[in-house]
């Protein structure tokens, strides 16, 4: 199993009221928690993108953040979660050229990953077609362009892997026959999802990809908070403000099902309890405590068969230096116990696929 880190730019309007220049500090401290990553075992730095959707999200221009972050790192990847490539939001030719451009500056360390309209329009697969070809031309039903070489191409071959979002049962076994790899951003319990995760494997294996070889891959967030002191890491995740951020992400992005308990806005969902804490530990939901602790987490999901885990301290109102304790001490006592191998999955696929 692999770990990534989830970076969403969160501002909590507290933090934001006591500090003007909160915005600012928030996205430093997310490119330092991915200089901390990189030199302590984690794999992958997930970066979200977002537009107008105050406190919830400020990464609205995630190329230049993760290009930054690419600079500063050495062998962390990148990964967009998510670029939208339907063709009014995002012409697909813009996206190949971005997207290849940035697998030239961080010699092969950025992850493609995709959402909504990428299993159902053709823009994912001329995507491909425009790193390959020389030139390229299209007249289809959701865009056209006149013949035209798309540069650059990819730097590393053949072109940089390719991921979707998805969260329910279609979506997982449409991503799994096209050969992309699946970002799940509603995570739960490790029984909920190991329905979608089997779905998922027992169709990837008759993929026919769209790219130039099968990214086999599952990707599931869940929460986070690994400290020595068992019980300073309860009780941080009990005043963390991520209650708001949940609360936030079921305001702005109604394609969420809204499950029963969350308040009509502007009601928020709490802070979790120190009971609902110790429920989602036991549940597997919860990543909480001492690195044993979060180790004994991580089996269940290890058990469902994931590839990777992607974990995000920063949706909360922590200040830098806890993000930074906990992203380091989980990077050299966890992370260590589930991922043994230097290389990272996507790298082997491509390497494969390219003949190395």
């Amino acid at each position: 199993m692999e770990f990534g880190l989830f970076l969403g730019g969160f501002v909590h309007r507290d933090v934001a009221a006591a500090n003007p220049n909160a915005e600012h500090d928030r996205l430093m401290s997310e490119v330092g928690l991915c200089e901390v990553a990189d030199r302590h075992h984690w794999k992958y730095a997930w970066f979200t993108e977002h537009h107008f959707l105050k406190e919830y999200s400020h990464i609205s221009a995630s190329e230049t953040l993760m290009a930054w972050v690419l600079a500063r790192t050495e062998r962390l990847h990148a990964a967009s979660g998510i670029i939208n490539i339907t063709p009014p939001v995002n012409h697909p030719a813009r996206v190949a050229e971005r997207v290849a451009m940035m697998d030239h500056v961080s010699g092969g360390r950025f992850e493609f990953g995709t959402g909504r309209g990428s299993s159902t329009t053709e823009a994912i697969r001329e995507i491909v077609r425009m790193w390959r070809d020389e030139p390229y031309a299209y007249d289809g039903k959701y865009f056209s362009m006149p013949e035209r070489n798309v540069i650059p191409k990819p730097y590393v071959k053949p072109h940089p892997p390719l991921w979707v979002a998805a969260g329910n049962p279609e979506t997982f076994e449409k991503a799994a026959r096209m050969g992309l790899g699946v970002i799940c951003f509603t995570g739960g319990t490790p029984e909920k999802m190991a329905p979608l995760v089997e779905t998922y494997k027992k169709h990837i294996v008759n993929a026919e990809p769209v790219g130039e070889y099968v990214n086999d891959n599952v990707a599931i967030t869940t929460s986070f908070m690994c400290l020595e002191d068992r019980d300073e890491a309860r009780n941080l995740m009990a005043h963390s403000g991520n209650g708001r951020q949940q609360t936030l992400v079921f305001h702005y992005l109604d394609t969420f099902p809204k499950p029963p308990f969350v308040p009509e806005w502007p009601q928020e969902i709490p802070d979790p309890t120190p009971e609902a804490i110790e429920k989602g530990f036991q549940s597997g939901a919860a990543i909480v405590g001492t690195p044993d602790e979060c180790a004994q987490g991580i089996e269940r999901w290890n058990g469902i068969g994931i590839d990777q885990l992607i974990m995000g301290p920063s949706g909360s109102t922590y200040g830098h230096d806890v993000l930074e304790r906990t992203v380091k001490l989980f990077g050299d006592e966890v992370i260590p116990r589930f991922d043994t191998d230097p290389e990272h999955s996507t790298s082997r696929y491509r390497a494969a696929a390219a003949g190395n």
